[in-house]
């Protein structure tokens, strides 16, 4: 195995691959990231035997000669990303060392046997589809906020995709807030599908969609899903659980509408925000007509009120929230209004965009 490649063309899909290695690992293959050269084409893949990427790079010009090993993934990244700019890195394989040498400098890496190094199962068997690496991108962005963070109902550690003729939906809970967001698209699947991508899985793909305008293939399996651009392939084992029905947790009654001024509120609710609870982040919404008044306290009896200007004519309401869910909705809504749609001050609030009805978000009460 011998090559010679450019700093620049190498550190992009190196530092991809190197984010799914973990840092810390039970078996000592996983900490590397291994490199496959055949052709012109170099593959770099990194797993956790949970998530698998593979990145591809093509070389300007034939290797001198092919093969397959891999090196520790977070020193191969520390010695490309301190070398200079515009540095041609040569690399060469000397039994069991890979050699790297760069101008006046040379780094000697141990390896392990490209043979040892595990992979995530290659099954194409499952429903195919293609959309724009654009629209997956804002459906993950506009609702993985809302994911669980290690809870024990497992099934919330993720987010779930939704197959169906005419859409695609993601879905993120954590029981105490809800987001949900539509893609229209005839994505011409057999069958309706419901999947989980777990929380590891979602976050490194959002990372890698970064061709707005570029399609990517995608593949549901029963047990992965893969995404397939002409940079990278990714792929990530799904989560075995069923995922709580979400259309039974969206307000369907609602009496009250608000509509107020997205960033006027957002900045509102942050200054509230300084004086609540730091543990529970409470603050207490009153609504009268024309106006919120919103509130907060905190155990060492400090208190701060806004009163702002809304589009609200209705009967009285107080009701309480945690201030991090609403701020959550608020940062990933793109539109200068928002929609509030509440009964009571038992019952949920439906958070939407007054232009666009392609997501929907819920957020659950407070008792203060």
């Amino acid at each position: 195995m011998k090559f010679t490649i450019a700093r620049e063309a190498l550190l992009k899909p190196l530092n991809l691959v190197a984010g799914v290695v973990e840092r810390r690992q039970t078996l000592a293959i996983l900490a590397n990231v291994q490199l496959v050269l055949e052709g012109q084409e170099l593959s770099l893949t990194g797993t956790d035997l949970e998530v698998e990427l593979i990145g591809r790079v093509e070389l300007p010009s034939p290797p001198a000669s092919e093969g397959e090993i891999t090196v520790p993934a977070r020193k191969l990244v520390d010695i490309c990303k301190s070398l200079p700019d515009g540095s041609e890195i040569e690399f060469s394989l000397d039994e069991n060392r890979l050699i790297l040498k760069s101008g006046r400098s040379r780094f000697t890496l141990s390896t392990l046997p490209a043979s040892d190094f595990p992979s995530v199962d290659q099954t194409e068997s499952g429903q195919s589809f293609t959309v724009k690496q654009g629209d997956i991108k804002r459906l993950i962005e506009k609702t993985s906020f809302a994911m669980a963070q290690q809870d024990v109902r497992y099934y919330l550690n993720g987010m779930l995709w939704e197959l169906a003729t005419g859409h695609l939906r993601t879905v993120a809970t954590d029981g105490h807030r809800l987001a949900m967001c539509t893609l229209t698209a005839e994505l011409g699947i057999s069958q309706n599908a419901q999947v989980i991508v777990p929380r590891k899985g979602v976050n490194e793909l959002v990372r890698l969609l970064m061709d707005d305008d570029h399609d990517a293939d995608i593949l549901l399996s029963n047990n992965h899903l893969r995404v397939v651009t002409p940079g990278f392939t990714f792929t990530s084992k799904l989560i075995d659980g069923k995922f709580p029905d979400y259309e039974r947790v969206l307000p369907r009654s609602s009496t009250k509408e608000v509509l107020g001024d997205r960033g006027v509120l957002r900045q509102a609710f942050g200054r509230t925000a300084i004086l609540s609870n730091e543990k529970y982040r409470g603050i207490r919404l009153l609504l009268t007509s024309g106006e919120l008044k919103i509130q907060a306290n905190n155990p060492e009896q400090e208190e701060a009120e806004e009163i702002i200007a809304v589009d609200y004519e209705g009967a009285d309401l107080e009701i309480g929230f945690n201030v991090s869910y609403l701020m959550d909705v608020l940062s990933v809504m793109t539109s200068d209004s928002v929609k509030i749609l509440l009964s009571d001050s038992n019952s949920s609030a439906l958070l939407e965009e007054p232009e666009a009805s392609e997501c929907s978000y819920v957020v659950m009460p407070m008792r203060l």
